[in-house]
């Protein structure tokens, strides 16, 4: 697949590439919002920005909010992961997932991951609710802080669940597309760059890991979210295949949404709150993390070990250095190889 620049860019200059192509998908996206909602619930551009200000006094300002949510999310953030590859000539399942086809397990074990450390989670959200900023970043800190109460009451209102029509819509919108949308660009994009410009892959995982917390703009969420993307980072770099982070990520959104449809339809007598500050027993958190360290162990055994009935004909393999090579035979003259971390390779039989 040729593209319309060079594949072999600086990372620099594929992070510039991206920056670009997301001020363009956000406009496709900003189209594609106004169309679909004048076209489903009648709400005109001017009238949308009101709405969105206040969609409890609209009555289809749930749905409106939705939309626009997922429309913005899928076109602008996978939009532009998925047209920086294709510019850049790469196949996008060479690009997402250089490395070999992702076993079942490693999708369920990463999903229980999720859920066992949510009692660990919100002892770190209970700490990074509690913080307070120096005097000097007072003003930061009240920003930040009005800026946590808007996004909180959004989410209040999103959260709303009341029927299971709305339970599905929140689930593609809130657990399906971010899984897709946010991986493709933190994960199979943002992290790769850094990774290759720094030679590194904790570099790449920490910074991607910071911008993917920083970018939802609740600094009062940020350790626990960046957490997050720690280990989403991890299980991308160890796997080589974004469905694993994907699966993580939408664990993380759905479980939460469907705990709180069963308290909203009074399935559950425990009331549960996603960003819930209050304590969790200690017996539950020390089981959190031995649970949680033991499966992220296991994890980067299984996936970062080479087995070869896990390999198919002509997989592309990891050399000592990061350079992806064929086996011996398997690849044609001067065929393209391409490692996790985007290096390509050329080797000719001879």
């Amino acid at each position: 697949m040729k593209g319309f620049v060079s594949s072999r860019l600086h990372p620099f200059a594929n992070l510039a590439l991206l920056l670009l192509l997301t001020v363009a998908t956000l406009c496709i996206a900003g189209f594609f919002t106004m169309v679909f909602n004048k076209l489903l619930f009648g709400v005109g551009m001017q009238e949308l920005g009101n709405v969105a200000q206040n969609p409890q006094g609209h009555p289809n300002g749930w749905g409106v909010l939705m939309l626009s949510q997922g429309v913005t999310l899928l076109v602008m953030l996978g939009g532009a992961a998925l047209g920086l590859a294709a510019v850049t000539g790469y196949r996008w399942s060479e690009y997402f997932t250089p490395r070999r086809p992702v076993r079942a397990q490693w999708l369920l074990l990463a999903a229980l991951l999720i859920i066992s450390s949510l009692p660990a989670m919100a002892v770190l959200i209970e700490w990074n609710q509690g913080i307070h900023f120096p005097g000097f970043l007072s003003g930061f800190e009240e920003w930040a802080q009005a800026k946590e109460l808007e996004l909180k009451k959004a989410t209040e209102f999103l959260a709303r669940l009341n029927s299971t029509a709305r339970l599905l819509v929140a689930l593609v919108v809130l657990a399906v597309i971010p899984a897709f949308s946010e991986e493709l660009f933190f994960r199979g994009v943002l992290q790769r760059n850094l990774v290759q410009w720094f030679n590194s892959r904790h570099v790449g995982i920490w910074l991607a890991a910071a911008i993917f917390s920083a970018i939802h703009q609740q600094f009062f969420g940020f350790v626990p979210r960046f957490v997050l993307g720690l280990v989403l980072g991890y299980l991308y770099e160890w796997s080589g295949n974004i469905l694993v982070p994907m699966a993580a990520h939408f664990t993380q959104n759905a479980f939460q949404l469907l705990i709180l449809y069963a308290q909203q339809r009074q399935w559950s007598a425990a009331s549960f709150d996603p960003d819930s500050t209050e304590s969790m027993p200690w017996y539950l958190v020390v089981a959190s993390l031995l649970i949680g360290a033991g499966l992220l162990w296991y994890l980067r055994e299984q996936m970062e070990g080479t087995r070869p009935e896990d390999e198919p004909t002509q997989l592309r393999t990891l050399g000592s250095t990061g350079v992806a090579v064929r086996q011996a035979g398997a690849a044609s003259a001067g065929a393209r190889t391409l490692s996790h971390d985007g290096v390509d390779a050329t080797r000719s039989e001879g």
